[in-house]
């Protein structure tokens, strides 16, 4: 199965503490990851380095491209909408995308701005939190890339649409491609994943597989993940 990342010996330090050490993870293409660790583990750190937003010390290959405008290329990251004026409207932030991604794909973001009731009349000033998550859901999904960066992307959605997006997420993905999730919210995003990866201690703890730990562990992902860093025995490296 063809690699669509490999981390190899990853640092970052800011303003010198260590976020990350010696990080290596490879994912596979064709999967939903689930990214989890408490607050300040390195997971949006861990998602910026990827993209070449942060820049660290290691090796970090995307579809083969190790370069860094090469691998942005590939990759498609849950960006929030700061850089953009409150007075833009929704419909003109998608032109922006339109303009800068040759990979944007209007039809695919107009079905999903649909689903989710997004208006593109609107100005960002307008939106609630939730549908400003909404917004850039669909700006992410609708690139078509190798790889997806989604992180925290129900923070503002309230339950009901979280779990209808969640549901519907397979069927937005391209076949071959990756989401790299991360998530609070680990009973409802359990159902779609194929993998959990743990980042704590600065690296990554465990990279597994979902029905692993339902099968052999006889757990429920999230159970499993809260048992490991309550420090609960019998967890396997990666």
């Amino acid at each position: 199965m063809t690699k669509v990342l490999t981390i190899k010996d990853l640092t970052y330090k800011q303003n010198r503490k260590t976020i990350l050490s010696s990080v290596a993870l490879e994912l596979d293409s064709g999967k939903i990851v689930g990214l989890l660790g408490e607050n300040g583990a390195g997971k949006t750190t861990l998602m910026r380095l990827i993209t070449g937003s942060a820049k660290g010390k290691g090796q970090i290959t995307v579809s083969g491209e190790a370069e860094t405008a090469k691998r942005k290329a590939h990759v498609s990251f849950s960006e929030q909408l700061h850089g953009f004026s409150t007075g833009y409207k929704v419909e003109q932030v998608v032109k922006f995308y339109q303009t800068v991604y040759p990979d944007f794909d209007l039809s695919r973001y107009q079905a999903m701005a649909e689903f989710l009731q997004i208006d593109g009349t609107k100005k960002l000033a307008a939106l609630s939190k939730g549908m400003k998550e909404k917004v850039v859901i669909a700006l992410t999904l609708a690139r078509q890339t190798d790889l997806y960066l989604l992180d925290e992307p129900f923070s503002g959605i309230d339950s009901m649409s979280r779990k209808r997006i969640i549901s519907s997420i397979l069927q937005w993905k391209p076949d071959a491609a990756t989401i790299l999730i991360s998530d609070h919210y680990v009973t409802e995003i359990a159902p779609i994943l194929d993998e959990i990866v743990i980042v704590k201690d600065q690296g990554i703890a465990v990279h597994t597989g979902a029905d692993t730990i339902r099968d052999e562990k006889g757990l429920e992902i999230e159970d499993y993940y809260e048992s490991f860093y309550a420090g609960g025995d019998n967890h396997d490296e990666i």
